[in-house]
């Protein structure tokens, strides 16, 4: 029997590509191929001895040790009450920095320090400070691989609760709220561009059952970064009104002024929370036009003229950004905020114009076609000769808000309920019937243009 398990193990390893002087222990090797099968059907109590005899004698034999070993210690402490459950969470932490040590290739320092911090933070081991000073330290150190939704936000609202103590100031808050959404940004743009591949195949019915698979793992991913992105909002709240942004930027201006990372963020903080009527945006924006003329700084002049009454002038500087820019995500970035600041002047054909060239640049900017959808329904009103044809605009509005969860998913949330909303408002069956409408087309003659088809009963 003990030959048959030993052979089985010597295959095993031969399978992971792994081999090494400890794979010359035989009882490793076959407590290897033991508590291995055991994990592999989840029968994690007959797996836990053999698989502790490996992991305390031959720590870098197979990456199997940790990561089944992971699994193992995580029912030991599902299963287990004070003391005990406490004992395994340390052990649960010390298997992450042993596999860190032994099998570096196989995971991060940030990796590591996130799974250990939210093993503390799961079991009620550490307060805000703790969890604060560990995750600020992991994403200090290795942010490419804090990627984990869940500790982001551990480490924004730790900050957060930590500030409301009186024990961070509020200029931490910000810079770590600014790190915080840009690293998720940057981590769902990845995911809808590998989505942006695989729709136009799930359109045409050709997705292999693999890509299907990988599909609905970015969607999920996605949305899980949507929420996180939402929460983080919540949780700053208030801290980011006007009256607490301007007093800030106006105290630490002059020491500041010469930052550009600092500056960058601030004008584009008090753009986000519509702060642009003080002057200290004014002061901002000078100072980012100097030290940064980019794209983004043509953006924020043009916000200003607009404001002035230069609509020409805003304009000027709107296509300007949009000429200087030549990464296509930054671009429909820049785009999709000179279509909000049109929307907010209420130039709504403009604002759809910008709107567009933010989803020409990047197909999968949701927001583009979340705003298209806003403008459809405020227009409503304006467009039709009945009250059928007003309300049809509806539709149309509601397509634009589910193409907005379809290419990101991180929006599923807003655009179903903005969907939902719609189409609530959109002619009922009734007045489908009554009218005569079901299958017609309504074509819309105001600013919108274009047309719907009505469904048919």
């Amino acid at each position: 029997m003990k030959s048959k398990l030993y052979f089985t193990a010597i295959m095993f390893l031969g399978m992971m590509g792994v081999s090494n002087a400890q794979a010359q222990n035989p009882e490793c090797m076959t407590n290897l191929s033991i508590f291995s099968e055991h994990a592999k059907v989840k029968n994690y109590e007959a797996a836990y001895e053999p698989w502790k005899m490996v992991y305390e004698t031959c720590p870098q034999l197979n990456n199997a040790i940790y990561v089944y070993g992971e699994r193992i210690l995580k029912d030991k402490m599902k299963n287990a009450t004070g003391a005990d459950k406490e004992k395994f969470a340390n052990d649960l932490m010390g298997l992450y920095d042993n596999k860190l040590k032994h099998f570096a290739s196989k995971t991060s320092q940030a990796e590591t320090e996130v799974d250990k911090a939210l093993v503390m933070y799961d079991n009620k081991m550490a307060d805000d400070a703790k969890m604060y000073s560990m995750l600020s330290d992991a994403f200090t150190k290795d942010q490419e691989n804090f990627t984990n939704p869940k500790a982001l936000y551990i480490y924004f609202s730790s900050l957060v609760d930590e500030n409301k103590a009186g024990r961070k100031d509020l200029q931490e808050v910000f810079d770590v709220y600014d790190a915080v959404t840009e690293k998720i940004e940057l981590e769902n743009e990845k995911i809808t561009g590998k989505i942006a591949k695989l729709l136009p195949k799930e359109e045409a019915g050709t997705l292999t059952s693999k890509e299907k698979s990988r599909l609905k793992s970015y969607n999920s991913y996605s949305e899980v970064y949507g929420k996180i992105a939402g929460s983080i909002d919540s949780k700053l709240g208030p801290l980011a009104d006007c009256s607490n942004l301007i007093p800030l930027y106006e105290k630490s201006f002059e020491e500041k002024k010469n930052d550009v990372v600092w500056v960058k963020r601030a004008v584009g903080l008090m753009f986000n929370k519509e702060c642009t009527d003080d002057p200290m945006f004014q002061k901002l924006f000078e100072a980012q036009l100097r030290l940064d003329p980019s794209a983004d700084a043509y953006v924020y002049g043009g916000t200003l003229k607009m404001k002035n009454g230069d609509t020409k002038g805003a304009l000027a500087d709107f296509d300007k950004a949009l000429s200087l820019e030549t990464d296509n995500e930054k671009k429909s970035k820049i785009a999709y905020k000179v279509a909000v600041i049109n929307k907010r002047k209420g130039s709504k054909s403009t604002a759809r114009s910008y709107a567009q060239k933010a989803i020409d640049a990047n197909a999968s900017n949701g927001r583009a076609y979340l705003l298209i959808a806003n403008l459809y329904a405020t227009s409503a009103n304006d467009c039709g000769t009945s009250a059928f044809e007003k309300r049809a605009m509806y539709w149309k509005a509601a397509d634009m808000a589910r193409k907005a969860g379809r290419v990101d998913p991180s929006l599923s949330g807003s655009s179903s309920q903005a969907a939902n909303s719609y189409s609530a408002k959109a002619p009922s069956k009734e007045m489908i019937f009554s009218s005569g409408m079901a299958g017609k087309t309504v074509t819309f003659n105001c600013w919108v243009g274009g047309s719907v088809k009505v469904p048919s009963l």
